[in-house]
């Protein structure tokens, strides 16, 4: 991997950071293969349950580097070939929480958008301007724009191709939260140590499924994990924390 993505794994929480913050993280194709490499390490760690995305520096993601937007624009690149679609994060097995800093642009907002919660600082900001470069919405953002803030939301974003600031990301379903830079990593952090000491992997990677529209026949023989079932009901009744096994399931499926 290099080392435009950052990886630190501490209490069974993964921190994935976008790091060129000379660029306010602006998305490269070495970054893009840094990004898939660091979930296919994280994915099959037995001691990861819980991930949190950020950005270094002032910035989450603004985009795409525009070298690579100019050279498309000029008819010299195709739209890029992707090994796995960006919103394939929302089948990832794992619990991904965005940490968004400051601005989220484009791209950025498709990785923040594929994550399963949002918490965002009071210095971010959200935008989808394709309209503004004669561009369609790309990246799923068209399928996961809507799903979050409703059809009409979605479209008033995609259309105007406005910046949206946090606290109205907050109050139209955009971001969960909203706190101070300084408190935003380490808000993150607790939240996601919280699911990996507390929740079954094996039934949050079945959750993840479920909300995402999985067909149910496919998801019903996963929802009898009957050893975390017996830990969980003794814990309560022990009044202790639960001692759930990791994952163990195929976790492959997530990348197609």
């Amino acid at each position: 991997m290099s080392d435009t993505v950052l990886l630190e794994v501490v209490d069974g929480v993964a921190t994935v950071t976008l790091n060129r913050p000379e660029s306010l993280n602006a998305w490269t194709p070495e970054m893009e293969q840094s990004w898939n490499d660091t979930f296919d390490q994280i994915g099959g760690h037995r001691g990861v349950r819980a991930v949190v995305v950020t950005g270094a520096g002032r910035g989450f993601c603004s985009g795409a580097d525009t070298r690579a937007l100019g050279s498309r624009a000029h008819g010299e690149e195709e739209r890029p070939a992707r090994v796995r679609p960006l919103s394939s994060i929302v089948a990832f097995p794992k619990p991904v929480v965005a940490a968004v800093n400051g601005p989220c642009v484009g791209l950025g907002l498709a990785v923040a958008l594929s994550c399963d919660v949002r918490f965002a600082s009071t210095r971010a900001t959200f935008h989808a301007p394709f309209a503004r470069l004669g561009l369609p919405a790309e990246l799923d953002i068209d399928w996961l724009l809507p799903r979050l803030v409703g059809t009409g939301r979605a479209l008033d974003m995609l259309l105007s191709g406005r910046a949206v600031a946090a606290e109205e990301a907050h109050s139209i379903g955009l971001v969960e939260r909203v706190l101070p830079p300084e408190d935003l990593i380490p808000a993150a952090t607790r939240y996601a140590a919280e699911i990996a000491r507390s929740c079954s992997p094996e039934a949050l990677a079945v959750i993840k499924r479920q909300v995402a529209g999985a067909p149910r026949a496919s998801s019903v023989p996963d929802a009898r994990p009957l050893g975390d079932f017996a830990e969980g009901i003794a814990a309560a009744a022990e009044r202790r924390a639960p001692n759930f096994p990791p994952l163990t399931v195929d976790t492959a499926w997530w990348k197609v």
